[in-house]
């Protein structure tokens, strides 16, 4: 019966899965301010629909049935979507974005939906991962993409450091330490100028196995953009930190993370051990952090100070309130809605982070579950959770 059950919601999974390369073709593909808002009128209208035919719980199901299904068709749509915009320069930014900015929110996911860890420096640790990168890109000869894995590294030590003040507070104080933490970043890498100071660093274009990702390709009769390059690095780091983070949540230190975040006593009552739990926590979400802000910068040419505010902190977070805390698969819809629809509009642009502060008290007031709930962890033997 579950055989029959499961094969029956494979067309549903990849009925969603069509219908979302298709809105996010039309995302990308639209111009407009008249064309974005009438796709978020039909996106609305959509997803009122399956909620009329309560298709969220079947469609919820379909998706932890088949991950892998789930996994090789969120990759086959962004391999489709860089074949169709594969001479759009501002289009595969913007998925290569939108990439980059999910590996961020997993490692921001495992700190705040595992293991209860509230972080409002994230922005700060994608500042490091960006000036270690541009550090090691000016003033060594260590290949870029080694330079990335070091970037993320350098911001895994430096929150191992922050993790000792944030172990002795709890709640809105632990908080205050990370935007402390944020603040104080900025403000020196302001007045340091060997990092360029307040006008920050140009990195030179990136090399990997000595072709320069800065270089467009030929392809027949037209020429595809050099941010196609970066698409697949952003995808390839997407897909192993995405893998990394599943494997977490599945094994017995997901579990323990999960324990200490719903109750620290009984936790430490079962022999958790609460410390050590939130450092491997913090450090493995500074460390995807720290290897997203690397590659942006990487892909970018430019780091400053000035990209890694408080503001940018509080969009990290609402992306992953928005996705649904504690779910890996909500993070990427999350990400193109707070990253593309503003770019998009640039009507709105002075007033960004106010929408994005409007956005996070909608959500907390309305659906404070998220766009994609965390699903109850449940264990069988031979069936996947």
């Amino acid at each position: 019966m579950h055989t029959f059950l499961s094969k029956a919601s494979r067309p549903l999974l990849a009925g969603a899965l069509a219908l979302g390369f298709i809105v996010a073709w039309a995302l990308l593909h639209a111009e407009s301010q008249v064309e974005i808002l009438l796709l978020a009128l039909v996106a609305g209208a959509v997803l009122l629909a399956a909620r009329r035919l309560k298709l969220a719980a079947p469609l919820g199901r379909s998706a932890s049935e088949h991950p892998r299904l789930l996994g090789l068709g969120c990759i086959a749509g962004v391999l489709a979507l860089l074949v169709v915009f594969h001479d759009a320069h501002f289009a595969l930014l913007l998925l290569a974005t939108v990439l980059i900015y999910s590996v961020a929110c997993l490692g921001l996911n495992v700190q705040f939906g595992y293991a209860g860890i509230v972080n409002f420096a994230g922005a700060a640790f994608f500042g490091i991962g960006s000036y270690t990168a541009a550090t090691l890109a000016l003033h060594s000869g260590v290949p870029h993409l080694l330079a990335v894995l070091i970037a993320g590294l350098v911001a895994a030590a430096l929150g191992s450091l922050l993790i000792l003040p944030v172990l002795r507070t709890r709640g809105h104080y632990a908080a205050l330490v990370t935007i402390a933490f944020g603040i104080l970043f900025r403000t020196f890498m302001e007045v340091n100028d060997t990092f360029g100071g307040p006008q920050g660093l140009r990195i030179p274009g990136m090399t990997l196995f000595g072709w320069d990702m800065s270089e467009s390709l030929e392809w027949g009769d037209s020429e595809v953009s050099f941010y196609a390059n970066f698409v697949l690095l952003a995808l390839l780091l997407c897909s192993v930190a995405f893998w990394l983070v599943r494997r977490l949540e599945r094994s017995w230190l997901g579990v323990a993370m999960d324990m200490v975040r719903t109750d620290e006593v009984s936790a430490s009552a079962f022999g958790i051990r609460i410390a050590r739990t939130k450092v491997l926590a913090f450090v493995f979400g500074n460390f995807l952090i720290g290897v997203a802000g690397a590659a942006y910068g990487l892909m970018t040419g430019y780091v400053a100070p000035n990209n890694f505010t408080f503001g940018d902190s509080l969009i990290l977070v609402s992306i992953v309130i928005l996705g649904g805390i504690g779910n890996p698969w909500g993070i990427i819809p999350a990400v193109a809605i707070v990253m593309i629809l503003p770019e998009k509009l640039q009507s709105i642009q002075e007033y960004r982070f106010l929408l994005y502060g409007l956005l996070v008290i909608a959500i907390l007031l309305f659906r404070p579950q998220g766009l994609l709930p965390r699903q109850v962890r449940q264990f069988f033997p031979g069936r996947p959770s």
